[in-house]
């Protein structure tokens, strides 16, 4: 059956770049969405850039242009970027459109029929000089806690505390200056508290429409209280004023997830001159509260509260349908740590550009990403060595090994093949497959796609047409082979398409074939079908280019700038939506929330004394420590065991060779997330023969009342390095 489905990834804020933090989320949405049309479904698409708040008017103030302006610079600026890494987007507008500000007027006077809307005073910091209330991001002064001065209005830096912007000690305003004044006006609410929306959303906030461990935080922040949220910000304001209240603006975050609404009906239109269906139909068939289609978001995990808690609470009290799903995911780190200016590893999409290829951190990314809300690592040597061997050793030698053979002694075409075992098992995973990416689990699909690769190039191997072609009257099995290979290789094409699918285009005109669907993983390529000369289809990563990247955003990128120049797109975060402004004035669920309805940041964690540990061993000399052969391992390949309740089998690279190691660390990680990480592991203990296998050694981890941590090694280690 047809599906129909709307996707939206998060708005990125229209005032920075983006960067491969933000590029996590887009790229996951867009092998999503990809995926889906290869089914044949009917999905769209839809995004915008983020252009309204304080952020916005005084970077374009300091710039002496006008708002409009800078968001129509940085929206081509962004669609560049989005381009370039081959995110599709149906249709990629702007939140300061005539769409946007009809549905945030229409649901916003809809929630105020409904009794949800209450104004009320509220006491905030204003900045005299600049004649301007000032957001808590826009405040600093000397934290109340600790003391560390030069610290934001919402929290501290140094120690973490949160707390609200008048506690600070010695406040001035981080635009001009000066000492802000304390200054009453009328602020506009929604009312989150009120039980006819706490009713709902104990009840929506479940599985499936949020994952199960967004479930668990949500029900943490229903339980304590949800504090009614500030929805309006006075003039000066770059925004949609409010219909019944002049010089009140919708906060920005009020209208940044309707400009979903904006985006599509934008679309709508355009659909409507091809379909015949006006624009208000094909617009209800998604968005009104009976529709039948699905509707799903991607977000990052720091803005999960706005996405699965106002706005279904909004669009469920204006009359409108609420998402089918809310899918969130974790942010970015590069070799290990936050992205970083001065290692050079906080990357905007457009240097990657100039040094890489897009589809090769597709690729990666993909690699690394499940369904979950984890977070994810970018480790440079390990995403130059996958590249280099899973889509250019594995992938792409397929073709180059079979396609000159085709052309120089067959004239191009195909020969018939007799009936192949290996091929039927690559079309019978095509079921397997699509269910992975149906369920966001890009990982495991990748890894049984490169399974596949493994075996098609067993194959090759196996069939050496390189031998085939030296020999006399061997040309039909020379021809069958090579014809065998190309089918094998066109299936992984097929599989990697929606991950791939700038490569997947230039294999389909190599292969001089129609755009591969999911459906044609069932059909093979017939016997004197014609193909067209191989022409190289990716070029192995060479190291300097990751070492050129980082040394040019080392040497380009300027430091952060101030609250007063405007912030950036997230700043050093990685979600494109964690603007200055946003993180501020976002009223949470938090029991603690700020005087005027924001958000303080979540609670850092405790800095406690540690787990319970024990007293340390007796001493032993250092010849003895000497003993034990301790390895730098790659976890090549986790598993869990059959009948095993505590183990899983590891099979580490240890560089001169691999070993198979049963870890009792079952409960603490999932097999899937240790693939590719460096470990340690005592490479000279005595072999040891267990019920499941023959253990050949084990890898080091620390264990106490809070858990269980395998040891991981700092960046620069390398299988098979010893550890002294």
């Amino acid at each position: 059956m047809t599906r129909k489905i709307l996707v939206t990834s998060a708005l990125p804020y229209a005032n920075g770049s983006i960067h491969l933090g933000h590029l996590v989320e887009y790229i996951q949405t867009d092998i999503w969405v990809r995926f889906q049309k290869m089914q044949g479904h009917d999905c769209y698409y839809v995004c915008a850039d983020d252009t309204h708040g304080t952020p916005i008017m005084l970077r374009a103030q300091a710039e002496g242009i006008t708002p409009e302006a800078l968001v129509e610079r940085v929206w081509h600026e962004h669609k560049a970027d989005f381009d370039g890494f081959h995110v599709d987007f149906d249709n990629y507008y702007s939140t300061n459109s005539p769409e946007t500000r009809h549905y945030a007027n229409d649901i916003y006077l809809k929630l105020k029929a409904a009794g949800l809307i209450e104004v009320r005073p509220v006491e905030q910091f204003y900045d005299p000089v600049k004649e301007m209330f000032l957001p808590d991001r826009f405040i600093k002064g000397e934290c109340p806690k600790c003391h560390a001065k030069d610290q934001y209005g919402d929290s501290c830096e140094a120690c973490g505390a949160t707390y609200a912007p008048t506690e600070l000690i010695d406040p001035f305003s981080a635009v001009t200056g000066a000492t802000p004044v304390r200054k009453q006006s009328d602020h506009y609410f929604f009312r989150l508290s009120d039980q006819h929306c706490r009713d709902f959303l104990k009840q929506w906030t479940t599985p499936p429409h949020v994952q199960a461990e967004a479930a668990n935080k949500l029900g943490e922040w229903l339980e304590s209280g949800l504090s009614d949220w500030d929805i309006s910000r006075d003039a000066p304001y770059f925004g949609f004023e409010i219909p019944d209240a002049p010089g009140k603006y919708f906060y920005v975050w009020l209208d940044a997830p309707i400009g979903y609404m904006g985006s599509f009906r934008n679309l709508c239109d355009k659909l409507s001159a091809i379909s015949g269906q006006t624009s208000e139909v094909i617009f209800g068939e998604f968005w009104d509260k009976n529709s039948t289609a699905e509707l799903y978001h991607f977000i990052g995990k720091d803005i999960l509260y706005f996405h699965a808690l106002f706005w279904p609470a909004e669009l469920e009290h204006a009359g409108y349908r609420t998402p089918t799903g809310v899918f969130a995911h974790g942010f970015l780190t590069v070799n290990g740590q936050k992205m970083s200016k001065s290692r050079g590893t906080f990357i905007t999409a457009a240097s990657y550009r100039k040094h890489l290829n897009p589809e090769q951190l597709r690729y990666y990314f993909a690699a690394k990403l499940n369904s979950s809300i984890e977070d994810i690592d970018l480790s440079l040597e390990d995403f130059t060595a996958r590249v280099n061997s899973d889509l250019i050793g594995k992938y792409v030698n397929i073709a180059s090994r079979a396609a000159g053979f085709i052309t120089k002694r067959f004239g191009g075409k195909l020969g018939t093949i007799a009936g192949n075992t290996l091929l039927r098992k690559l079309q019978d995973a095509a079921p397997g497959l699509a269910a992975q990416f149906e369920a966001r689990e890009y990982a495991k699909a990748l890894r049984d796609i490169m399974g596949l690769a493994d075996l098609a190039n067993q194959c090759v191997d196996e069939t050496k047409p390189w031998e085939l072609a030296k020999q006399e009257g061997m040309e039909a099995k020379l021809h069958e082979a090579c014809t065998v290979s190309l089918n094998l290789f066109r299936l992984l094409t097929l599989y990697l398409k929606p991950v791939l699918p700038k490569l997947a285009a230039d294999v389909e005109a190599f292969l001089n074939i129609a755009p591969l669907q999911w459906r044609d993983a069932q059909s093979l390529l017939p016997g004197g079908h014609a193909i067209n000369p191989y022409q190289h289809l990716m070029t192995r990563i060479d190291p300097k280019q990751v070492e050129a990247m980082i040394e040019e955003n080392k040497a380009t990128l300027a430091p952060l700038p101030s609250p007063a120049s405007g912030g950036g797109a997230g700043g050093e975060g990685n979600h494109p939506a964690r603007h200055t402004e946003k993180q501020a004035h976002a009223a949470s669920p938090s029991p603690q929330p700020s005087p005027t309805g924001g958000s303080p940041h979540p609670n850092p964690l405790p800095k406690g004394e540690g787990a319970n540990v024990g007293a340390v061993a007796p001493l032993v000399s250092i010849d003895d420590f000497m003993k034990i052969d301790l390895r730098i391992a790659r976890i090549v390949n986790a598993e869990h065991v059959e009948g095993a309740d505590k183990l899983l089998k590891l099979t580490l690279d240890i560089g001169s060779e691999t070993r198979t190691v049963f870890a009792g660390i079952k409960s603490a990680y999932e097999p899937s997330t240790l693939v590719g990480r460096l470990t340690v592991m005592v490479a000279n203990l005595a072999p040891r023969k267990m019920k499941f296998g023959l253990s050949e050694g084990m890898v080091l981890a620390a264990g106490g009342d809070g858990g269980l941590y395998i040891l991981s090694p700092d960046e620069g280690a390398r299988p098979g390095m010893r550890v002294k």
